[in-house]
């Protein structure tokens, strides 16, 4: 930065510039030669629980001891209005026969139902004998291609023993035999496939939307595209960076991860150029160098744009201490991509500002009072009128009435901070999904045919050690409990017995969940009663719901651990960065009160305007450490403004020009952040929607309420205070400087 300051060498200079395009170029081309792409390695099967968790040790004893124990089974629903008819059953019994013999791809096992006769195959039919659910078991390590691929074809060979494609056929058609694929396969493929299909929409959209901000705001068609020009070269540098890494097994990327580092990358990205730029532009008026006015840009934006940066990658790395799978897999491919722009919005943005100079603003160039003049003069015009010196009103109100924005601001978002105390949580996958997807299709089915619970049965391994505890006919007793199968012999230890239990409640709601404790306090107990003084020890519980009770158990642990962490990483920088312990205290407590603010009015949103009865129970975490990380750059580069202009001028006179000066550049970034986020909110994942509806929410009211009126107020109440122990070093360098 010394030579770009002093003597106009670096990255602005003559040379510098475009030594500096050339580089990211080459980077760019020569890594996605070299390397893949980081889509080219997903992993969207990764294990999200650590081994240490309940229903992962039952799943180890499970796959030990029980045919089929590490498999997941895909649900096939069978269904006809009006009642399957004997050539139905007959095709259906043709197609296990099928499976048996010749197992599709990456297929374990299938019930014998050939083998079956037609009478006991009829008694598995739903009461009104429209409906019946067959099971095929899958490789428990197949990924959702691997199972893609199986499912697939066991639908074209359905297609070809029927003699028509039921899994294309209606639900409610009479006398149309239809099938769905539902289960833990069918949800992981949609799952995946949603993804999938949502990533060029994805970033199709959010491009669009920035370059449509970008050209209302500067309303200039060459600007709007310098900060997409940075964020394509770090996003070319970025991909294939975190493929290879990828590849070699030193990172876990999925298919959500990327869609939301895409939207991260672009709205967090062309906030830092646009930190730049706006000091670039209001440099040019006054000052008729080009190249002066952007180094000085460079050196007055360079320190918040760094410090900035640095906080969201920090941020990003506590996510490296979840123990679960889903937030550790987040932490490396969103920090290294936010550290690279950060490296793109102060290298090659100052670069293709540097080559294209003030025509960068074409048609609205800003120019200086004595080039207006000269302008107008060889056109033959009168001399334009000096240009009137800002007003600055957000400022100028702000030091008028700091008590009273400070109490309204603050009223405004304690209130909406607590609503967020009456958010109800779900992990029901799911519910994510849209109505028409095939595996919520045959869900329903399920559920209004027989017991919600056989969608995704509990398993209860219990080692009886030769006693007969009976715990079929106790499981059987309990009011949430549907039904018990028979019990299930181990292969290596024949003690160790296996319930199928099917709850009366959706086994993926959070009722559900709860109940996960109380079958493992009823095993146990029929254990002791007995004689088995060691029951606990004896008692595994696997299957869907308990792994999801044990997500939401892993997850609640993880906040409690990084929501701290994340805080006082925040606050150390903030302390090393403006040595104030006084401003620390309040820009992190601003973004703290915003964060459940956002919580609380994202709540009303989705709850009462999208209809959603529950948010996703990983939301909260995903967005405080965004909304803190992202909330704090606005934070950096107001207050930076304010503290550099206190060293000039009096404290009040800093505050109003500084929330003047950044106010508009404030107000566009958060405005494409908010964009950016929101386009989430158009994809068919709920998950997606709401954490991109609670995000944009979050950055439009640190953006419109926060920034500009509560942290500036708070700023003015203080006084000098605000700089505490750093006053008297202020004080010495304003005394210098009159």
């Amino acid at each position: 930065m010394k030579n770009a300051r002093g003597h106009g060498k670096g990255i602005t200079g003559p040379v510098g510039r475009w030594v500096t395009l050339a580089v990211w170029i080459v980077a760019a081309a020569l890594l996605s030669v070299l390397l893949p792409q980081v889509g080219k390695h997903e992993t969207n099967n990764a294990p999200n629980l650590s081994d240490g968790r309940p229903s992962v040790q039952a799943g180890i004893v499970a796959e030990r001891e029980f045919v089929s124990g590490a498999d997941v089974p895909a649900l096939i629903v069978w269904h006809k209005p009006g009642g399957l008819a004997d050539e139905d059953l007959e095709g259906i019994r043709e197609l296990a026969e099928k499976w048996t013999s010749a197992p599709v791809p990456h297929q374990t096992s299938v019930p014998p139902l050939h083998q079956i006769p037609a009478e006991a195959l009829k008694a598995e039919l739903s009461e009104d004998g429209s409906t019946l659910v067959t099971p095929v078991f899958f490789d428990k390590k197949a990924d959702a291609d691997q199972l893609e691929e199986g499912v697939s074809e066991l639908k074209s060979q359905a297609a070809a023993v029927l003699g028509g494609d039921p899994f294309e056929a209606g639900t409610d058609r009479q006398g149309t035999l239809s099938a769905r694929v539902t289960g833990p396969v069918g949800i992981q493929i949609d799952a995946t496939g949603l993804f999938k299909n949502a990533d060029f929409a994805l970033l199709a959209g959010t491009v669009l939307l920035v370059l449509l901000l970008l050209l209302i705001i500067y309303r200039s068609p060459i600007l709007a595209f310098i900060p997409l020009i940075g964020v394509g070269f770090a996003y070319g540098v970025i991909s294939p960076l975190l493929g290879w890494m990828a590849r070699e097994g030193w990172i876990v990327v999925d298919s959500q991860g990327i869609s939301i580092m895409t939207v991260l990358l672009f709205g967090a990205g062309t906030d830092y150029c646009l930190f730049l730029i706006s000091r670039f532009r209001q440099l040019l008026k006054h000052e008729p160098d080009k190249n002066k006015a952007l180094r000085a840009a460079l050196t007055d934006a360079s320190g918040a744009v760094a410090m900035s940066g640095i906080t969201v990658v920090i941020a990003l790395l506590t996510l490296l201490l979840a123990e679960y799978g889903s937030f550790q897999r987040f932490a490396a491919p969103f920090s290294i991509a936010i550290f690279i722009m950060s490296i793109a919005s102060l290298t090659l943005v100052p670069a293709l500002l540097a080559i294209i100079g003030r025509a960068s603003f074409w048609p609205f160039v800003p120019r200086t009072q004595q080039m207006r003049e000269e302008r107008a003069a060889k056109r033959g015009k009168q001399p334009p009128a000096p240009e009137a010196p800002p007003r600055y009103r957000t400022g100028s109100l702000v030091v008028k009435r700091p008590g009273f924005i400070a109490v309204a601001a603050v009223v405004c978002l304690a209130l909406l901070a607590g609503v967020s105390s009456q958010i109800k949580f779900t992990y029901d996958i799911l519910s994510s999904f849209p109505s028409s997807m095939e595996s919520r299709e045959g869900y329903a089915l399920i559920g209004s045919q027989f017991s919600e619970g056989e969608l995704a049965p509990v398993k209860v391994i219990v080692d009886t050690e030769g006693r007969d505890a009976q715990l079929g006919d106790k499981l059987s007793e309990l009011p949430y409990v549907s039904r018990v199968s028979e019990a299930a012999e181990g292969q290596q230890n024949k003690q160790i017995l296996a319930y199928d239990v099917e709850l009366a409640v959706n086994p993926y709601s959070l009722e559900a969940l709860g109940k996960i404790p109380e079958l493992r306090e009823a095993a146990g107990a029929a254990l002791a009663d007995a004689g088995d003084a060691n029951a606990a020890e004896h008692v595994w519980i696997a299957g869907q719901t308990a792994e999801q009770y044990d997500t939401k158990k892993t997850g609640e642990q993880d906040t409690r651990l990084i929501l701290p962490v994340v805080i006082g990483l925040i606050a150390l920088l903030l302390l090393l960065y403006l040595r104030s312990v006084v401003a620390t205290a309040y820009l992190v407590g601003t973004v703290i009160l915003s964060y459940f603010s956002a919580l609380g009015l994202g709540w009303l949103v989705i709850h009462y305007v999208l209809g959603a009865d529950a948010i996703q129970g990983s939301i909260p975490l995903y967005a405080f450490v965004f909304l803190v990380a992202l909330g704090e750059d606005y934070n950096i580069f107001m207050i930076s403004s304010i503290w550099r202009k206190r060293k000039e001028m009096p404290l009040r006179d800093a505050i109003r020009e500084g929330v003047g000066e950044t106010g508009g550049v404030i107000a566009s970034a958060g405005l494409i952040l908010a964009g950016t986020f929101a386009v989430l909110a158009t994809l068919p994942i709920q998950v997606l929607v709401q954490f991109g509806v609670i995000t944009a929410i979050g950055v439009l009211l640190d953006t419109f309420l926060v920034r500009p009126f509560l942290v500036p107020a708070i700023t003015a109440l203080l006084g000098d205070r605000s700089f505490w122990p750093g006053k008297r070093h202020l004080e010495e360098k304003v005394k210098g400087s009159v």
